[in-house]
């Protein structure tokens, strides 16, 4: 393209070109967010590949597959606004809350400094209640949030919003208090909710030794990336459930080491800063120079 073409161009560029971009732009932003808040990930990629074929059969003029395609499509959206109804009313709730929208575009929980050291002080007191709750064959379920939202599972529970302590969830879990036989909910290294219900794994091949709980747990990492920490009421063995896989016998370091690498990766090394000139004259004065 040609330079008098790029300004004939930009001649004819209005403001009204950048806000229908922006509004696009934002439109598509809160899409993602809503399917991200939603676990609708699976759905999204089913959806997406559909889609795929879609344009593969209208490439090659497959005229059976198109029209198959095109029924299905019209039966599949008015079947999706209606299976995530709940969802959408929450998210057009969300959107009238003006006075959170800059925080959830400008600020990224996942890379603030400050959440961890509230994470490792989290981890310390999880791996020293799991630790207790083991040795007394006390159950109990700790999940921990990631990039997935549970604000969903969140809600089935009783709101806590404290520190994150082994005397707190030695509490909850004890046997016979309201809350023991839900789900505790970690967020940001907080104590979020208790006695939260997570959906059910289908698995087949699920042990017989294992119970709802365990079950529960790895509902939870094959529906989200959360992680979740199994105490067995029966045996005490310490198990971690993670992308829809539960590893079994933890002991405290082995826990520990795991949910360190898990939520607190090794930060990249610092670049080493070069000496200024000011810095070299005060070494040479150090040094006699």
């Amino acid at each position: 393209m040609s330079w008098s073409a790029i300004i004939a161009n930009l001649q004819t560029f209005k403001p009204a070109d950048l806000f229908d971009v922006l509004i696009i732009a934002f439109v598509i932003y809160q899409l993602l967010g809503f399917i991200n808040r939603t676990r609708a990930g699976q759905l999204a990629k089913g959806f997406i590949v559909i889609l795929a074929i879609y344009a593969v059969a209208g490439l090659f003029k497959m005229r059976t597959v198109l029209w198959l395609l095109e029924n299905v499509l019209q039966v599949g959206v008015l079947s999706l606004v209606i299976v995530f109804q709940p969802e959408i009313r929450r998210a057009l709730e969300q959107m009238g809350q003006t006075d959170q929208w800059a925080a959830k575009l400008f600020h990224n929980r996942h890379n603030d400094p400050s959440l961890r050291g509230k994470w490792r002080s989290a981890i310390i007191a999880i791996c020293d209640a799991a630790e207790r709750l083991s040795e007394t064959k006390t159950g109990a379920l700790i999940v921990l949030e990631r990039r997935t939202n549970l604000s969903e599972i969140i809600r089935t529970g009783t709101l806590v919003n404290s520190e994150v302590n082994p005397e707190v969830l030695g509490t909850i879990f004890y046997e016979g208090t309201p809350l023991h036989d839900g789900a505790v909910i970690i967020e940001d290294g907080m104590l979020k909710a208790a006695g939260c219900v997570l959906p059910l794994s289908n698995n087949l091949d699920f042990g017989k030794d294992m119970g709802t709980r365990h079950r529960a747990g790895l509902g939870i990492a094959e529906n989200s990336d959360a992680i979740a920490i199994v105490v067995s009421e029966e045996t005490g063995i310490i198990s971690v459930a993670k992308n829809g896989v539960l590893i079994r016998h933890f002991d405290r370091q082995g826990l520990y080491t795991r949910l360190l690498e898990d939520l607190l990766p090794k930060e990249p090394a610092a670049a080493k800063a070069k000496p200024t000139t000011l810095d070299r004259l005060r070494a040479a004065l150090r040094l006699g120079f």
